[in-house]
């Protein structure tokens, strides 16, 4: 089975909507309570500038936030049983399958190309990337997308442990993209999440004459107690990919590539060389 999802373009309204629904709910159960913006932050934990900015659709709320509110103003579930929505919100549509299915993944491996892996990005880094698309993103939105890309990043704490594993092209590493110091940084970060147990980093060097990922970037994921499927994105659009056939040939072309490239200590070795060069 491939399931294709929708364009990111018609996701930002669907997602925008549905928080500006839930900001008016949240409101009016507020002055129903007879509470001001900042009284309700006060007993939420949190600032009033927050409680404005959930009310207008700019920040979206964590989890805790919407059952807490819930509880405050009495709203009967109502506030609660939005939480699922809200949190899946937090990413375009044509990526919140894949999203559940990484939350779950007892293995992940991934093949990038262009830019490196949101799961391994810092906060800079991601900034830099949301910002230069085109057409360019709300600010919003990017502070959205940044928040919610890092919040995937808990997978690499999880118990039991996943096993992970990237390849990552050389010249990504060579890009720098949002500045030397954001690519100063985003190496730093890969030799640290590198150096992980459960983590495998290997960089595919340019002077390769054969390279078997040239038709693209993917991940491949193993959902605790399914079957793996491969997940394939590109100009706002993506791809989860279950037939078996499909997935083990993909599966097995990731294994190719892992040959091809370097070894993980050799691949530190060389992220380390090219952090020294900056």
């Amino acid at each position: 089975m491939t399931g294709t999802a929708r364009p990111e373009q018609a996701d930002g309204e669907g997602s925008g909507a549905f928080l500006k629904c839930f900001g008016r709910q949240l409101k009016l159960f507020r002055e129903r309570a007879g509470l001001t913006q900042a009284q309700l932050g006060a007993r939420l934990g949190y600032g009033e500038d927050m409680v404005s900015a959930v009310e207008q659709a700019r920040r979206i709320p964590k989890p805790e936030l919407v059952d807490r509110a819930d509880e405050v103003l009495e709203a009967g579930g109502v506030l609660s049983a939005m939480k699922e929505e809200v949190a899946r919100a937090r990413y375009p549509s044509f990526f919140r399958d894949a999203a559940r299915l990484e939350a779950e993944a007892v293995e992940l491996q991934a093949y990038d190309t262009h830019i490196v892996k949101g799961l391994l990005q810092t906060e800079s880094y991601a900034r830099a990337v949301f910002a230069m698309r085109r057409p360019l993103l709300d600010e919003a939105i990017v502070e959205q997308r940044v928040a919610a890309r890092l919040a995937r990043q808990v997978i690499f704490d999880r118990r039991p442990a996943p096993v992970l594993g990237f390849v990552i092209e050389e010249s990504v590493l060579r890009r720098p993209l949002g500045g030397r110091q954001v690519l100063r940084g985003q190496l730093e970060q890969l030799l640290l999440v590198g150096r992980k147990p459960n983590v495998e980093i290997q960089v595919m060097p340019l002077s390769r004459e054969d390279n078997a990922g040239i038709d693209g970037p993917f991940t491949l994921m193993i959902p605790k107690g399914g079957d793996q499927v491969a997940y394939l994105e590109g100009q706002g659009r993506s791809t989860l990919v279950a037939g078996r056939e499909e997935v083990r040939a993909i599966a097995s072309r990731y294994g190719i590539i892992r040959a091809q490239a370097l070894a993980p200590r050799e691949s530190l070795d060389l992220i380390e060389k090219l952090l020294g060069e900056l």
